[in-house]
């Protein structure tokens, strides 16, 4: 180990490739990243009636610098599907998660959260939304 050491500290030329190589890692690490940024990530559906269908569209833009990819959307019940785009989002384009609700099998307070995950430098983000459901 020592003997590596020395010969990349006699030999400069070795160091300075060793030393550009890690800050090349470095700045490609730091700088070249999407950035999922979601507008609204809370919301409300107010109060409906059981067995309706609710409908919430949350807009997200990739204000980062390199393509945007989702790769997994975790719901808390079977209750709810999100709709999402299965292919890159460019920087700075902008996009929609639609979650579809449905009331069928729910009544009363609903607070649901839902798991984006992402390539994103802020790997998961949360959508959350709530309302009231009415029992017939």
């Amino acid at each position: 180990m020592q003997n590596n050491f020395r010969f990349i500290y006699k030999n400069p030329s070795n160091f300075r490739g060793v030393f550009y190589l890690v800050l090349f890692l470095v700045s490609t690490s730091t700088f070249g990243q999407p950035y999922l940024k979601i507008k609204d990530s809370k919301k409300s559906f107010g109060i409906v009636k059981k067995g309706e269908v609710v409908k919430l569209k949350f807009e997200f833009t990739n204000t980062g610098n390199e393509p945007l990819i989702i790769f997994e959307v975790k719901t808390e019940c079977s209750c709810t599907k999100i709709e999402f785009p299965k292919t890159p989002i460019l920087p700075n384009e902008t996009s929609e998660f639609i979650v579809i609700f449905d009331t069928k099998s729910v009544y009363d307070r609903q607070d649901r959260i839902v798991e984006i995950s992402s390539n994103s430098k802020n790997k998961i983000q949360k959508i959350r939304f709530k309302g009231v459901v009415l029992n017939k």
